[in-house]
This record gives C-alpha cells, structure tokens and sequence, in this order.
C-alpha cells in the first residue's frame, strides 16, 4: 500500500506536468524502496509505455502528430533502446545511478531550451528529402539509445530534436514524441525484460498508482498558473536527479 500512495502521488505530480517521469520512478524506487536500479529501470520504461498509450492515442485524434517521423524515429529508437539495455548491464551499479541523475540534469536544461525556443514559426523540413530521413534517424539512435541505457524517456531531447532539426512547431512536436515514446519504452521493457531486469508484480503495484494518479494530476493541468507549470516541469528532473544521488 506505501508504493501503491507513493505511485499515486507520483502519478499525479506527472498528470500535472505532462511528463513520462521514468526517471522519477526510478528514484522513488532506488532509494526508497530499496529495489536494484536495474530492477526500477525496467519497471520504469515498461509502465511508461502503458502510461504514453492513451495519450498517443488522443494525440493522434487531436492532429497533433506527424505520424510519418513518430514512425521513423520511434522504430530506429526502439533498436537503440534494445541496444542500449546491453550497455546499461555493463554499468556497475554503484556508477549507473550517477549516469542516470546527470541525464536527468540535462534532461531539465532541455526542457529548458524547449521553453525558451518554443515557437510556431519553424520552417518544417520536407520530408522527402535525404536530409530528414538522416536526421530522423539520428535523433532515433540519439535518444533511443539514452532510454535504453539510462531508463528515461528522453521526451525533452526528442522534443528539441523535432524542433530544432526537423523543424515542427511545438504543439506538433509535443503530440509526435509520444508517439514516438511508446515503442522506445515497449523495446527498453523487453530488454530488461529477457535480462531478467523487470518485476511484473511490481510494474502492476506501480501502474495502479501512476496511472491513477496521473489521470487525477491531468485534471490541475489547465487550472495551474504557467509560470508553476514550466517550475514544475523544470524542477522534477532536477529533483528526481538529487534524490539518485543522496
């Protein structure tokens, strides 16, 4: 019943801010439930492939994905993904926690940029030409590999990378990373998985929390002043960063 509480409230702090929150699973998971960051790693990207489901699907409904990139991007970044659980199993343990909060930093700083950059007024990059395929590509392996290595959703680096390379303005790229993310975090899961790495009991007791409680959290979204909501965007990678270490 405390990880089921402690999801929930988690689930609700991710509702709020519309993020995947792997990272933050796996600090609540790591250092105060005492469970192997491997472990926490696997369970993490699995549930946040449950938690990114339906809200693919709304975004799809909504037109506010390019499904053409989600597809090309999340199918190159689900091989990384699977690639990337193989290095993370030659991390000791002792050193991956360290790795996985200094890209929750980053995290944040790109979550920084994509605020501070966000903008409709990006020129989109045809999609018929060779340099969208490569960069497509690019940003799959890219980010592909960083969850599969490191347990996190990368959404702040995939939403740059959209902005930024590809050219999508931000409601668009906002809608195609979680296209994006599902099979990045289907492929993760199943790494982890086949490496012995993912408690299927313990992904339930978590996805009974999150998901709950993200359903609950989505609800204060529209409610909350902007200048809280960036704060809280901001703040949890960085936070979940702190608790990793301690």
């Amino acid at each position: 019943m405390e990880l089921i509480l402690m999801m929930f409230i988690t689930g609700m702090l991710l509702g709020f801010i519309g993020a995947g929150g792997s990272g933050f699973m796996i600090a609540i998971l790591t250092v105060i439930f005492d469970y192997p960051i491997h472990i926490a790693m696997g369970t993490a990207l699995a549930a946040m492939m449950f938690t990114t489901l339906s809200g693919t699907v709304s975004q799809i409904r909504e037109r506010n994905t390019d499904i053409k990139s989600g597809i090309i991007i999340g199918l190159t970044g689900a091989i990384a993904a699977y690639f990337g659980t193989r290095v993370a199993f030659a991390i000791p343990e002792s050193i991956i926690g360290w790795f996985t909060a200094g890209m929750l930093v980053l995290s944040s700083v790109a979550l920084f940029l994509r605020l501070v950059l966000a903008s409709d007024q990006y020129v989109q990059l045809d999609n018929k030409t060779t340099r969208y395929w490569i960069l497509s590509v690019l940003i799959g392996i890219v980010t592909g590999f960083l969850s599969g290595t490191f347990g996190i959703g990368s959404t702040p680096f995939i939403q740059v990378g959209l902005m930024l390379l590809l050219g999508l303005p931000m409601r668009m790229a906002a809608g195609t990373s979680m296209l994006i993310i599902l099979p990045i975090a289907a492929a993760g899961g199943a790494g982890y998985f086949w490496a012995g790495s993912l408690d299927f009991q313990l992904l339930f007791t978590v996805l009974i929390g999150t998901m709950t409680g993200s359903y609950i959290g989505a609800k204060f979204t529209k409610r909350a002043p902007q200048k809280l909501l960036k704060t809280g965007m901001i703040a949890t990678p960085i936070a979940a960063a702190c608790l990793l270490v301690l």
